[in-house]
């Protein structure tokens, strides 16, 4: 909502220092959001007068058409001479009075006036148009033509009211009040203490039974619906140019007087009007919801077909304006131009102030794609008292500027309702602030937003009518705490109860975070939706239990229509677009939930409201959800070390996805099992399953590795990028993360290396498992530190696995008898589970 501070300066006596600044500190204090301060002028500098066009001669020889005036602008250019100047627009004639800036002044944008030559002529001088005074759209894309009766030589500058101050406000969806000259003054009189002169402080006329003949079938979606009527409109009105101004600065676009005096009234009160033609409304003006087909054309030039649930205005023929959105082309007002292009001009109208149901109205613009400032303030709340003071007030002014009369019949068809009141205790702001304001300050501050208060402890407060927004004691609350200031609130910590803080669960989730951020990997959070294709990109087989998605009925892109069943979709996504952004060298990762849908689908209950749920309630909503487990995934391409001085650099490989993996087993104190495994999207020959052991049952609960070469082209990623994907929940399940202080021994370590002969396809971890179990409690660790592979010497398809095995007793210092026993029953154990010879 634009705001001219001269307009605001009508309701309120701000001191004339006041500058738009000072007033927009002011309304962002109080909770209105000022978003900009336009100054109108700024940089416009006269001599920029009123001249009268005494000759026009027509240039020949040009690619487009030029004028040469002489132009009468009194003794504005110190001789009283005509002035010549060139101009090129043609929208005016011999005798019209234009706006006329002679040598020595500077235009809006910097741009300085001085006499020159052109097309063979000297111009002393331009003949202005509204866009090269900043002014906005006039609708007549050319010269200003200023009324006859304007004094020639008079400085336009204060005639256009050219140099002024606007406020742009973001009026939020609850404000609608605030869409309005009246409403935002009343706010900036509240937050400068000053009084406020309410414009809709009219002298009404009652209703009578001479006013227009009005039926409202449906209460409902219109609960006020007042009409008035002006006869003997003068066809040769204009709007005058204090009018047409003030809409400019608002943002709206003049048209003619009848309509520009409908959106005057609605700019200054908030309430939406519209004028129909008289002579062609035929019979009784009714509301009504549309029939299912109807049809109508409006003001736009466009033919809707209409909804059941739309409201609509009709006349005896049916629909002729779409309620509280935009009238209908068949009773549209005529203007003096239509009359002079063989129509006629309306003198009789009959004038519509009323109000809409929000939602009604809400739902239709939105329906027919049809936003209109009327629109815009129904949808958010209009003040059903204004309506006839709104009629009022345009009935004052089309008898003022177009000679108009009023009828004497007024009418007026109001649905019964009560005001509505809230009881609130008075030390809620208190509680809810944390700031103890007292009782006088709370009552105070209602009442200048206008509530009617009573009461002492517990407060009895009716709502005035322009805020329909207050519905309930906190509402109240924020209006006392907002009108006393935001920045008065005092900056407090909140006081956690003893025992109190994060679950184990969530700072198992901090711990892991943060250690693979000290890895080296970046949080990457992305949107829970994806596309069931990316299943194939990634190589799933058509049973993969990933496919088997929870799908949305509302998606918020029909191309992600189903929710994740894995992390690894939106990581790789992220991996490709910082991969095509230059970022080559990346390590990603996200924790996040996953969704796995229930075999038994169950509809969730409507909770009541007025009660806690249950916990069988809870239960049964709880039930109908899918399965959400939490997962961890990273993904990792380009280098894992960066080359320099030190040395070469290294590459990121599987082995940092399979090490990222067991940083978070370590984490949640859990033993994580690595082995040989092949699924969906990692290269089969360099993927890892990832292992834990539940209630003596192995169980995969994720995999890590280089992504297949496939999958990569499938979706743009960079070579040799790799990954990792694990089931957290799974492994918080089994893992223990009570702090462990190491044991440290007073008896020195055995050392005994031994290097074993498998066949190739023999697991590491498989080896490494039985040397384990049959070195038996001895062993500290044991560490594989060399693969080799040589067919000349240990045969074709085999390989030797070389482990350095530590032993230490926890009472005594052990014997080289029985380190060696013990790595000789770790030997023959391997031996016996998976053929391993000790190499020669």
């Amino acid at each position: 909502m634009r705001i001219p501070l001269s307009w605001l300066r009508e309701y309120v006596d701000l001191p004339a220092t006041e500058t738009g600044r000072d007033v927009q500190a002011k309304l962002i204090s109080a909770g209105l959001e000022v978003e900009t301060v336009e100054h109108l002028g700024a940089d416009l500098k006269g001599p920029l007068v009123v001249g009268r066009v005494l000759t026009i001669e027509e240039l020949e020889g040009f690619k487009k058409p030029i004028r040469f005036c002489t132009v009468d602008v009194g003794q504005a250019n110190g001789t009283g001479e005509p002035q010549e100047i060139v101009c090129g627009a043609r929208n005016f004639a011999v005798g019209d009075k234009v706006v006329v800036v002679l040598p020595g002044a500077t235009l809006p944008g910097g741009f300085s006036i001085s006499a020159r030559k052109t097309y063979g002529k000297t111009s002393h001088g331009m003949i202005c148009s509204s866009d090269e005074l900043g002014m906005g759209d006039d609708g007549t894309h050319g010269i200003i033509v200023l009324p006859p009766e304007t004094e020639v030589g008079k400085d336009a500058i204060e005639l256009l009211e050219l140099v002024d101050e606007v406020l742009d406000i973001a009026v939020t969806a609850n404000r609608g009040d605030c869409l309005s000259i009246r409403g935002v003054a009343r706010e900036t009189a509240i937050a400068y203490g000053l009084p406020l002169r309410d414009p809709a402080l009219l002298d009404v006329p009652g209703p009578n039974a001479f006013g227009y003949p009005v039926r409202v079938s449906d209460p409902a979606g219109c609960d006020r619906f007042t009409a008035r009527t002006v006869t003997g409109l003068s066809p040769e009105a204009r709007s005058p140019i204090w009018l047409k101004r003030r809409l400019q600065k608002v943002g709206m676009r003049p048209i003619s007087l009848a309509v520009d005096v409908t959106n005057y009234v609605m700019m200054e009160l908030g309430q939406p009007l519209h004028a129909y033609d008289r002579g062609l409304v035929q019979g009784t003006i009714g509301v009504r919801r549309a029939g299912e087909g109807e049809k109508i054309v409006t003001l736009d030039g466009v033919e809707r077909k209409l909804h059941a649930e739309d409201l609509v205005i009709t006349d005896d023929r049916g629909p002729i304006g779409l309620a509280g959105v935009m009238g209908g082309a068949d009773t549209e007002i005529a203007d003096h131009d239509a009359a002079e292009n063989g129509g006629s001009s309306t003198t009789d109208v009959v004038i519509e102030a009323a109000h809409f149901d929000q939602v009604a109205i809400a739902r239709t613009a939105r329906r027919h794609k049809l936003s209109s400032e009327a629109s815009r303030r129904f949808e958010r709340g209009v003040d059903p008292q204004a309506a006839a003071a709104a009629a009022q007030r345009t009935v004052d002014l089309l008898v003022l500027l177009a000679g108009g009369t009023a009828e004497a019949g007024v009418t007026e068809v109001v649905a019964p309702s009560a005001p509505h009141t809230i009881t609130v205790a008075a030390d809620h702001p208190d509680k809810v602030a944390g700031v103890s304001y007292g009782r006088e300050t709370v009552v105070r501050r209602l009442q200048e937003v206008g509530c009617d208060v009573y009461g002492q402890d517990e407060l009895i407060v009716t709502v005035p009518s322009w805020r329909p927004d207050l519905t309930d004691p906190n509402d109240l609350a924020e209006e006392v705490i907002r009108l006393e200031g935001y920045e008065n609130l005092p900056s407090t910590l909140p006081r956690p109860p003893a025992g109190r803080g994060l679950t184990a669960r969530q700072r198992l989730h901090r711990r892991i975070g943060r250690a693979l951020a000290g890895a080296g990997y970046v949080e990457a959070l992305n949107y829970p939706f994806l596309s069931e294709q990316v299943f194939d990109q990634l190589g799933l087989e058509a049973d993969d239990p990933a496919r088997r998605v929870v799908r949305l009925v509302n998606p918020l892109s029909d191309e992600e229509p189903a929710l994740r069943t894995m992390l690894l979709p939106g990581l790789l996504g992220a991996l490709r677009r910082n991969d095509g952004r230059g970022a080559h060298d990346l390590a990603l990762f996200e924790t996040g939930l996953v969704f796995q849908p229930r075999d038994e689908q169950r509809t969730a209950v409507n909770l009541s409201v007025d009660r806690r749920p249950s916990e069988d309630d809870i239960a049964a909503l709880d039930a109908a959800l899918p399965y959400q487990p939490r997962h961890v995934a990273v993904v990792l391409a380009g280098a894992r070390e960066q080359a320099g001085w030190w040395g070469r650099g290294r590459a990121g490989d599987w082995a940092d996805a399979v090490e990222a993996a067991r940083t978070v087993a370590r984490e949640a104190g859990a033993e994580l099992g690595v082995r040989k495994g092949q699924y969906g999207p990692w290269h089969p020959g360099r993927c890892a399953e990832l292992t834990v052991t539940v209630d003596g049952a192995e169980r995969v609960i994720g995999h890590a590795g280089e992504l297949h070469p496939r999958v990569l082209k499938n979706l743009g990623l960079p070579a040799r990028a790799c990954a990792m994907e694990l089931d957290l929940d799974a492994l918080e399940q089994v893992g223990d993360d009570t702090p462990q202080a190491p044991g440290i021994s007073t008896f020195p370590v055995a050392t005994q290396d031994v290097a074993l002969v498998v066949d190739a396809f023999v697991p590491a971890s498989d080896v490494e498992a039985a040397l384990r179990e049959g070195a038996g409690e001895l062993l500290e660790s044991i560490r594989l530190f060399d693969v080799y592979e040589n067919a000349e010497q240990l045969g074709e398809g085999r390989k030797s696995l070389a482990y350095a095995l530590r032993f230490r007793a926890t009472d005594r210092t052990l014997t080289v008898d029985e380190a060696s026993a013990a790595r000789e029953a770790a030997v023959t154990l391997a031996g016996d589970r998976t053929g391993a010879t000790l190499r020669a």
